[in-house]
Formats: C-alpha cells, sequence, structure tokens
C-alpha cells in the first residue's frame, strides 16, 4: 500500500505521517516513510531525534555539494541514504535537489516518482508531501493507494484542504483528517468548506503538542492520549487494508 498524507504547511501533516507510521509497524507492516517535505522533520515525529533527522537532511545536502555520490536508482536510495527509525520502520529524506543532473534518481527523483516506481508488494510506503498542493496535482491515478488530507479549522488550511480533495479523489481513496479539533464548532467550521463527507476526527491533544515542543514522538510520550489514538486507529484501519500486490 502506498499512502500520500498532504495539506497546508504547519496543518499536522509530519505529526500525522510519524504517527501512522508508527502505528502501522506496530501492527505488523513494514514501513517505508518518505520525507518529501522541504523542510523535512519527519525524523523527529518518527521518534530518531533532531540530531540524526538532521545527519540524513546532511546527506542530501552533501549530494548537492558534490561530497557524496549518486545513487542511480529508487531502492538504492531507500538502502543507502535511509535510516532506521522505531519499530522498524524505514526512513528516507527524499526532498529534491536542485542540481545540475536532473536525471539522477537520488537528486532529481519526485515524491509523485518515488510512489509510482517504489515496489509496495512487501511493505505500505507512507510519503509526507511537500505542503501545499503541487505533488497532489502532479500525481497520476495509481502513484497511491490513500491521499490523506490534513485540515485545520482554520481558512487557509482548509481551503488547502478542499482543493486537495477535488483533486485527488480521481487519482485515490482520499480520508479527510479533521485535525486539531477543540469543539463542535471546529468541527462545524470543517464540514462547511468540505461538505458532509467521512471525516477522521483528530482531537487538539497536549501530547502531541509537547511532543512538537520537544522534538518527540508522540506515540512513545503517550499512546492512548486523545490525539495519539485515533491516528493508531487510523493506522490499524489502514493496516487492514488489502496491501497493494
Amino acid at each position: 500500500m502506498k499512502i500520500a498524507v498532504a495539506g497546508k504547511g504547519g496543518a499536522g501533516k509530519t505529526t500525522v505521517s510519524g504517527t501512522i507510521a508508527r502505528g502501522l509497524a506496530q501492527a505488523g507492516h513494514p514501513v517505508l516513510a518518505l520525507d518529501a517535505d522541504a523542510n523535512p522533520m519527519l525524523g523527529v515525529s518518527l521518534g530518531v531525534g533532531a540530531e540524526k533527522t538532521d545527519l540524513l537532511l546532511g546527506v542530501r545536502q552533501g549530494i548537492e555539494a558534490g561530497e557524496v555520490e549518486h545513487e542511480p536508482t529508487i531502492e538504492g536510495m531507500v538502502a543507502h541514504f535511509g535510516a532506521d527509525a522505531p519499530d522498524g520502520v524505514r526512513l528516507v529524506v527524499a526532498s529534491r535537489l536542485d542540481v545540475a543532473n536532473p536525471g539522477c534518481q537520488c537528486c532529481g527523483v519526485s515524491p509523485d516518482q518515488l510512489l509510482r516506481e517504489l515496489e509496495a508488494s512487501h511493505r505500505t510506503v507512507i510519503c509526507d508531501l511537500e505542503a501545499g498542493i503541487g505533488t497532489v496535482v502532479r500525481m497520476e491515478p495509481g502513484n497511491a493507494d490513500v491521499v490523506l488530507v490534513v485540515a485545520n479549522p482554520t481558512a487557509k488550511a482548509l481551503e488547502v484542504a478542499r482543493r486537495a480533495v477535488e483533486i485527488a479523489s480521481d487519482k485515490a481513496e482520499v480520508i479527510v483528517l479533521a485535525n486539531r479539533v477543540r469543539d463542535d464548532s471546529d468541527l462545524e467550521l470543517i464540514r462547511a468548506v468540505l461538505g458532509d463527507r467521512e471525516l477522521v476526527v483528530i482531537p487538539e491533544d497536549t501530547v502531541i503538542a509537547a511532543a512538537d515542543r520537544d522534538g518527540l514522538a508522540p506515540i512513545d510520550l503517550d499512546r492512548s492520549s486523545p490525539g495519539v489514538a485515533a491516528l493508531v486507529q487510523l493506522a490499524d484501519r489502514l493496516a487492514g487494508a488489502p496491501v497493494a500486490a
């Protein structure tokens, strides 16, 4: 299965991606987590820590500077440029680099190409996309099996979410996450923009806020807190879906 996580910057994409990746792994699925954001912080939400996350980013910068050898294949990127995260998740920072050789997989590859070409028969691939809808626009049907659209109860985040849902609905199954919901008025605001489609509600959670503040994985602080538990429940739901052949 291939899962893409989309939304406005700051909406909680990375926390959602990291927590669901860990939840899937704890459910017994081999998981490959791709950080395709321009500000790659997925490693922090996965629990590898800020220092190791910076080291992975440093590899990407080393390629750009000519200090690290290029890798001609996508699977080679996973093997050579990745790191092991808790619960057996494999993390790869895969942000596109501005180099002179755009045909090289390790620097010229785009998130939609990664999703299209990575083998998913023996693992679940989850990709924290760049903020906005750029990758969703470029995606072709079949690049991802599921697109998780993260929506905050704010006007700007909801407009990005609305457009992402509209574009992705013809390309993959779309699940909307109503994130950081404090009360019924937040839900009403989200429904007013996104209509009557099913929402997975992720309540405002002090554990997630503390994890963001301290650079930790929310699932390691308290798996049973309301927001984390909702994301783990979604991971369990996704784990029960058929894995791509």
